[in-house]
């Protein structure tokens, strides 16, 4: 079996015709690992992933999972695949409660609902303790976790995630890219956009890195992480003049 989950091979996408925002983008997600999204500012990270999703229109490329041409695919139909979308915004429904959101996902997923739910409370305990509560009254890192949840609803293999840790405090940031990692490592293959590089690079397994709708450079995060070129460019480090 291969270790490469989804592959995207030279995609060109945008939400207008005739003006791509991704140009000829490549990516590989491999089996129970997190591979990583970043860049600048503009450099399409975000329309990458919705692609893939089917939320963004692809005009050229491909996207494989597991053996299965998926291009273009629906976001409503990526379940029955196997793959889940957690999207940075409005990732949940404020008005129900947290149980009644959880309940929604579980119509996507197996036949045993119990089991899977009760499997949901375990890993995330705070939602169990307030099942009743409205989901819009939780905290920022507690709703992105009902959304993590409710992603995981669906037992899927690969997870896309947009920026999960958008407006979130750091200490939720690491707590929600934390679980990230634990799920990783559980089996879950993740592709992940996220703007904390350093912490995100620190937790993922390959990191890809765009700029200006294009491939500049990919590696193990580690490596990337302790390259002083890519630290000056990239990571927060100092810029390099243009001449």
């Amino acid at each position: 079996m291969t270790n490469v989950v989804l592959e995207a091979r030279e995609l060109t996408a945008g939400y207008v015709p005739d003006l791509p925002i991704l140009r000829g983008v490549s990516v590989r997600a491999m089996r129970g690992k997190i591979t990583l999204i970043i860049g600048p500012n503009g450099a399409g990270k975000s329309t990458l992933i919705k692609a893939i999703a089917g939320l963004v229109p692809i005009s050229a490329g491909t996207v494989n999972f597991e053996g299965t041409d998926i291009t273009g695919l629906r976001t409503d139909r990526l379940a029955s695949h196997g793959i889940a979308y957690v999207p940075q915004n409005n990732n949940i429904f404020r008005s129900l409660t947290i149980r009644q959101n959880l309940d929604l996902a579980l119509r996507r997923g197996s036949a045993n609902g119990v089991a899977v739910l009760d499997h949901l409370f375990a890993q995330f305990p705070a939602l169990a303790e307030k099942q009743k509560d409205k989901a819009g009254s939780l905290s920022g890192g507690q709703r992105q976790f009902l959304a993590i949840a409710m992603a995981l609803a669906a037992e899927p293999r690969l997870i896309l995630m947009d920026e999960p840790s958008a407006g979130l405090s750091p200490k939720a940031t690491q707590e929600v890219l934390e679980h990230a990692r634990v799920l990783a490592t559980s089996g879950v293959s993740i592709l992940l956009v996220e703007q904390n590089v350093n912490q995100a690079m620190r937790l993922s397994d390959h990191c890809y890195i765009l700029a200006e709708g294009r491939n500049q450079i990919d590696g193990p995060s580690d490596d990337l992480r302790n390259d002083s070129v890519v630290g000056e460019i990239y990571l927060g480090g100092r810029r390099l003049r243009s001449s």
